[in-house]
Formats: structure tokens, C-alpha cells, sequence
């Protein structure tokens, strides 16, 4: 049953992180947005979070210090003060957000069922979203939009970015294919191998694509592009650590086909629209995976989770993970670059 007839004057989103999550979140925020459009929508997020926001328009952004402690929730709580939501969207499951939830007054508190909720959610919120078929972590999101009543539809997103972005990416875009690598997440046991990168990237030099190396600053990323590109016969342009998350997210969108491994930039890219082959070993891509792009996904997880449990994944709990380090190296070079010739072919970017 719908919580809602007529649009409600305000309603507060609370999902802190991470890119991924949020971005996915962004396409049940803006179907709120599209269906009422008078509604005010004030959202809870984390410091690096918030830049993607500025992508959208239309929400108050409300930034929480996770790292501050107790005070960071005094300084939260200090700023809604004295404001009444009619729905509070609370799409985080960890005990941290949870607790964010004490200081924010709502009629309706939603948040997920006992088949998703984790961590004492439930003891957190007084409506509970119905679990939808798809096991996709977006299609539970998009239920909570059904549950206010917002009739069912597909995700869509409409992420902006300025002229100074847009410049800053169009410099390096050339004037043919354009390939963009995301070589790393920021665990490590997400990343594939510089080996098979670098066998990728030569098959799609010799194609002759332009291809850009893109990433955050983190160590972690920075020492995974320069291990590639050391592999590399060609020098190809390096601009992990070079970019903000929305000069990233231009960059994303003029690109013709993105190739990360499940980390935030390969959401953005399909929010974006642009194609995306996702490397997959951990997490079950069917949940996790870009949206739109689920076909296009490499995928070791079901042979890996067969392995490590001697069961098949549908036997198991739905958010089941990998647990080998070294899963990833069972993605091998020809599956992705036979990934790569599939995707050129069936977006006719040949």
C-alpha cells in the first residue's frame, strides 16, 4: 500500500556511501523528482559523496562527518534541527547510519525488509520496503520509491557537469575510439591484474583506439596504472589521481566504451550511458554489476563461490562473497579482450 496519494512536502534520503551505492541511489531520487516535482528533498551523504551531487539538481545536500564520532552526529543533528520530514529514506543498512536516524524526525521512517535489512536496521525504521524479485542492489533501491507511491519504472539518471569539466576531459578525448581503464577499486582483492590489462590494452591499441588510464589518488591506484603502463610497448595517457570525481565523470561520459572492475566509476559510467565491460570476481554481478550493462560483465563468481563453498551461488545467501584474494586472477586476458571484440561489435564501435 502506498504511503503516499499526493506528493509530500519533504522528504530526507539517508545513503552516506560509497560512489557506487549513491549513484545507483540517484536514479531512485530522481524518479521521486520526476513523479513530484514539488517535493522537497533534502540528502544525508558523506564528504567525497557530496561531490557527486553536485551533479544533480533540485536536493539539499547535507554533508555527515563519519570520521568526526559522536560529534560528527551532533553537528548532523545540529543541522536539521527544528525540521520535520514526512518520509525519511533511510537506504543504508549500517549500524552507523542507523544511528544517524535517532536525530532526524519523520512520520515514516523507511527501510528495508528482513530479507535485505542487516545490522539492526529493522530496529531503526517503522516501515519496512517489500524485497522485489531482481536481486539487484538498484532494484531495491527503486522499491522504496514504490512504497512512498511512485509508480514503478525504469532507473534513469540525469547527472551534469560544467563546461570547465567537460574542457578538462575533452582534451584528452582524440578524435577516435576512446577507451577509458578504471584498473582499480579501493580494495585491493576488487583488482585484476596489470598482466592482463596490459594484454587488453595492446589488443585495443592495435585496433587503434585511444586509451586513457583513469583512477583516485590513492596508492593503491596510482602504483596499479603505473605497473600497467611499465608493461606497455606504446605510452598511452595516465591520468589516475589527475581528475575530480566530476572532471572524472566527463570523462566517463565522452568516452566511448569504460572497462573498472566493481568500484563507484563503473556505475557513473553507466549512469552516464556509456558502455561499460565490469570485471567481476567477489561480488555476484547480478546484484552488484552495472545496471545496464549486466551482459556485458566478466564474470568469475560463480566458479569462484562454487569453489570456495562447493555450492552453486543460487544455494546460497544473496549477498554471498568471495572471500579469495585472489580471485580475480581467474578472469584471464582472452575473456576480456573477447568481451572487448563482443561489445565493439554490438554497439557498432568498430
Amino acid at each position: 500500500m502506498a504511503l503516499f496519494d499526493t506528493s509530500p512536502k519533504s522528504i530526507c534520503i539517508l545513503r552516506l556511501s560509497a560512489i557506487g551505492d549513491v549513484c545507483n541511489t540517484i536514479a531512485a531520487v530522481q524518479a521521486i523528482q520526476t513523479y513530484w516535482p514539488e517535493t522537497k528533498i533534502t540528502w544525508i551523504t558523506s564528504k567525497l559523496e557530496a561531490q557527486l551531487l553536485e551533479s544533480i539538481a533540485g536536493i539539499k545536500v547535507v554533508v555527515f562527518d563519519k570520521k568526526a564520532g559522536w560529534q560528527g552526529y551532533k553537528q548532523l543533528w545540529q543541522q536539521l534541527k527544528g525540521q520535520q520530514f514526512d518520509a525519511l529514506l533511510h537506504m543504508q543498512y549500517a549500524f552507523r547510519a542507523s544511528i544517524a536516524t535517532l536525530g532526524i524526525k519523520a512520520k515514516y521512517k523507511l527501510g528495508f525488509d528482513e530479507e535485505r535489512a542487516q545490522d539492526f536496521q529493522g530496529l531503526f525504521t517503522n516501515v519496512k520496503v517489500p524485497s522485489p524479485r531482481k536481486m539487484h542492489v538498484l532494484d531495491g533501491l527503486m522499491a522504496f520509491t514504490e512504497t512512498l507511491g511512485i509508480p514503478a519504472t525504469e532507473p534513469n539518471w540525469q547527472l551534469q557537469y560544467s563546461e570547465e569539466e567537460y574542457a578538462w576531459a575533452k582534451q584528452y578525448i582524440a578524435n577516435k575510439r576512446n577507451l577509458v581503464i578504471v584498473p582499480a577499486a579501493s580494495k585491493g582483492y576488487k583488482n585484476w591484474t596489470a598482466e592482463g590489462y596490459a594484454d587488453v590494452i595492446e589488443h585495443a591499441m592495435q585496433l587503434g583506439w585511444n586509451i586513457l588510464l583513469a583512477g583516485s589518488p590513492a596508492q593503491i591506484e596510482i602504483e596499479l596504472s603505473e605497473k600497467i603502463e611499465k608493461s606497455l610497448s606504446s605510452p598511452i595517457t595516465n591520468l589516475v589521481g589527475k581528475s575530480s570525481l566530476l572532471q572524472m565523470l566527463a570523462l566517463l561520459d565522452l568516452a566511448d566504451l569504460v572497462i573498472a572492475p566493481d568500484t563507484g566509476p563503473t556505475h557513473m559510467a553507466n549512469a552516464m550511458g556509456t558502455p561499460v565491460i565490469g570485471l567481476y570476481a567477489h561480488h555476484n554481478p547480478k546484484r552488484t554489476g552495472p545496471y545496464n550493462y549486466q551482459d556485458y560483465v566478466v564474470s568469475v563468481y560463480e566458479e569462484a563461490i562454487l569453489a570456495e563453498t562447493g555450492k552453486p551461488s543460487a544455494e546460497l545467501n544473496w549477498r554471498a562473497r568471495v572471500k579469495d584474494k585472489k580471485a580475480m586472477q581467474r578472469i584471464s586476458s582472452d575473456n576480456v579482450i573477447e568481451m572487448f571484440d563482443r561489445v565493439i561489435e554490438a554497439e557498432r564501435l568498430g
